[in-house]
């Protein structure tokens, strides 16, 4: 670990590090002290579950080994702000594994759950909800005084409706409900077809591999052909409009609880088909405005990482 003053040295001249980890991928951003972004790029996506197990650790020592290596041709990295999913703020691992990769102090490196970066990105504390559905689903609040309320984001064993994960989850339950009803029912579906062609077959012992073996996030991509099934098959077009009736109880739930603000969509799960924000739209209370927002999470992150820097100086 660098000495005091080897550390108040590269402050002068360091830069800010942004981080936005997801399940299927890592975004990170580079910002200077004056918040200008420099550089951005993408990596292996990671979450904080990782830390629950040795190979997860390990996993997780060489994405942050390459955002190092990725970095390093920029400058010296000197703040790190961070938002990783399932980052629960009662664990110490990931922000120590984040310093003494960096070279860096654990007070210059700062880990929250990815979807508070994504707030700040998008509202001031207490305007709006986020919903934010990716690999997952969540909707956020941070109030006046700094605190952060949630809605979902209990993970894929327990909910994450209208998320990636879950509309995969739901299009192989129902082809294999299907099946077991009439086998090779499966000939007859657009969406079906397009799943076993990802999966690569259409035998129960693929579907099982492929369900038990691979992460969330690959598993996630599967939504990718409910959608792409959607308009020429109704088992499709009815997960993904069931998906924008979960996606707005969770703004629902913020609404109930904290009274009725603006709210604002974000995350992957959006671009995959409109019905999903139609079906939103229209099982909001009509008085809750709605927006579609592209949330850059990472560049939101290196900026307040750049912000920690100027305190420093």
């Amino acid at each position: 670990m660098p000495s005091d003053q080897q550390i108040s040295a590269q402050q002068s001249t360091a830069i800010a590090l942004g981080i936005d980890a997801g399940g299927t991928q890592t975004r990170w951003a580079l910002a200077s002290r004056d918040e200008q972004i420099l550089a951005s790029g993408t990596a292996a996506g990671l979450t904080a579950l990782q830390t629950d197990t040795h190979e997860g650790i390990q996993a997780l020592e060489q994405v942050f080994a390459g955002l190092a290596a990725a970095t390093s041709s920029h400058g010296q990295v000197g703040s790190i702000r961070a938002g990783i999913t399932g980052f629960g703020g009662d664990a110490h691992t990931l922000p120590h594994m984040l310093a003494d990769c960096f070279g860096l102090q654990h007070a210059h490196v700062s880990v929250s759950n990815d979807i508070e970066i994504a707030y700040l990105d998008i509202f001031k504390p207490g305007t709006g909800y986020l919903i934010y559905a990716g690999t997952g689903s969540i909707a956020a609040y941070i109030d006046g005084n700094g605190e952060f309320h949630r809605a979902g984001g209990r993970g894929y064993l327990l909910d994450d409706a209208g998320g990636g994960f879950w509309i995969a989850r739901e299009a192989m339950r129902q082809l294999w409900r299907a099946e077991d009803e009439h086998p090779d029912h499966w000939k007859e579906s657009e969406m079906a077809k397009r799943l076993f062609k990802l999966i690569g077959g259409n035998d129960w012992n693929i579907s099982r591999d492929f369900i038990y073996h691979r992460s969330r996030g690959d598993i996630g991509k599967l939504a990718l052909a409910v959608a792409a099934s959607a308009n020429s098959d109704p088992v499709a077009m009815s997960i993904l409009k069931n998906a924008g009736k979960e996606l707005a109880r969770l703004g629902t739930a913020m609404c109930t609880r904290f009274g009725n603000k603006p709210i604002a969509l974000s995350g992957r799960v959006q671009e995959l088909h409109p019905a999903i924000i139609e079906s939103l739209r229209l099982h909001l209370p009509p008085e809750i405005s709605l927006r579609q927002s592209t949330c850059e999470a990472h560049f939101s992150a290196a900026r307040l990482a750049a912000r920690h820097l100027k305190k420093q100086s």
